[in-house]
């Protein structure tokens, strides 16, 4: 994996403290700090990358300083904060919110995939801090629960985390008997795939066939709901729900990723073809297969757009956007053949891992 063009926004956007959240255009909105949220979803990247042969090893040294933010803001009894300003100083309270599950997913996943056996035991050792704790909200459980089958993929008998995901699963509800509408929830909202993928990984590593089928009913209904001919139209941010207009805008790229990394998932249990041409078609729609005909790739600084409005493009390039992109174009060039990966970021900015620490 050519990693430079690929993480050259990224690695832009990264300071000695951490990943800023915002962007002006391509430029990081210093003033606006640092989160949880995107540091986690960074980590994830980070060492899905540093676990691919001939990986430029720098990624593992950026994927420290993503995992000392994470363990810098947990509580002792697990709980996270969010928000962090350019000083370093924590704001909020301790929650078990979104925050709190992408941060395990984000551990999980350093622990199970990283290279490094010092940064994968630490990431364990964190993440075990905050697994034992439960969200009432389902879609921190689901973000979770995929942490804790990261976990559960190199060690299957660790108890916290197969606890965690069982209760994940539960949590992320069951087909219901409407045909037309097997949501678990009455609206559609944010990153709705996460539901069918912790649905999944639980059927795969509990043993359980009935969630698995379910995680596979509830993807197959999402993906065709936000399919629109022969094109992503994804849920907007405002969510949707049964009779709304479509297509719907703010389209955010967070819920291309969730779909690219659910349809994945469902691509390696069952090796349905349905699947890889969803990672597919979640790549095409970076690179202008969506709704208004533009591509959200910007091939210049490697980053991503923030979306599309319902007249153009929102041109600023922040952290979750460009890491949306980056987990999907991941997924494409390890399930997709050659010629049906979408183009990757041009060779301007193969020099830019340069920027990376010499050191964590």
């Amino acid at each position: 994996m050519t990693t430079e063009p690929l993480f050259a926004h990224l690695v832009a956007m990264t300071d000695e403290t951490g990943l800023f959240e915002h962007a002006l255009f391509d430029a990081p909105r210093i003033e606006h700090g640092y989160c949880v949220d995107d540091v986690a979803r960074g980590l994830i990247v980070l060492t899905r990358a540093a676990s691919e042969p001939g990986s430029d090893g720098r990624l593992g040294q950026l994927a420290w300083r993503y995992l000392r933010f994470l363990a810098l803001s947990q509580a002792p009894d697990g709980g996270v904060v969010n928000r962090c300003d350019v000083d370093g100083v924590r704001h909020g309270d301790f929650t078990v919110e979104d925050c709190w599950g992408r941060a395990l997913w984000g551990l999980g996943t350093a622990a199970a995939r990283s290279r490094d056996d010092q940064l994968a035991e630490w990431a364990l050792a964190r993440f075990e801090l905050s697994a034992g704790r439960r969200s009432p909200w389902p879609k921190a459980m689901a973000f979770a629960g995929l942490g804790a089958a990261e976990v559960l993929r190199v060690h299957s008998g660790h108890q916290a985390a197969r606890a965690l995901l069982a209760d994940a699963a539960l949590a992320a509800g069951r087909p219901g008997p409407d045909p037309a509408w097997p949501w678990p929830q009455p609206r559609l909202s944010y990153a709705n795939a996460v539901i069918p993928d912790v649905l999944l990984a639980a059927g795969d590593f509990l043993n359980d066939a009935g969630l698995r089928d379910d995680g596979l009913l509830l993807l197959g209904w999402l993906l065709d709901v936000e399919t629109a001919g022969d094109h992503l139209s994804v849920t907007p941010a405002g969510g949707w729900g049964p009779a709304e207009s479509r297509p719907g805008f703010d389209q955010q790229p967070i819920e291309v990723a969730a779909l690219a990394d659910a349809c994945a998932r469902a691509y390696e249990l069952t090796g349905d073809p349905r699947w890889s041409q969803g990672v597919e078609r979640a790549t095409a729609w970076f690179h202008g297969a969506n709704d208004l005909g533009l591509p959200l790739l910007d091939p210049a600084t490697g980053g991503c757009r923030d979306g599309l409005e319902r007249n153009g493009r929102n041109e600023n390039q922040g952290a979750e956007s460009t890491l949306a992109l980056i987990s999907t174009l991941q997924h494409s060039e390890r399930l997709l053949p050659p010629h049906r990966s979408a183009e990757r970021p041009g060779p301007a900015h193969r020099s830019a891992e340069r920027l990376l620490p010499a050191r964590p």
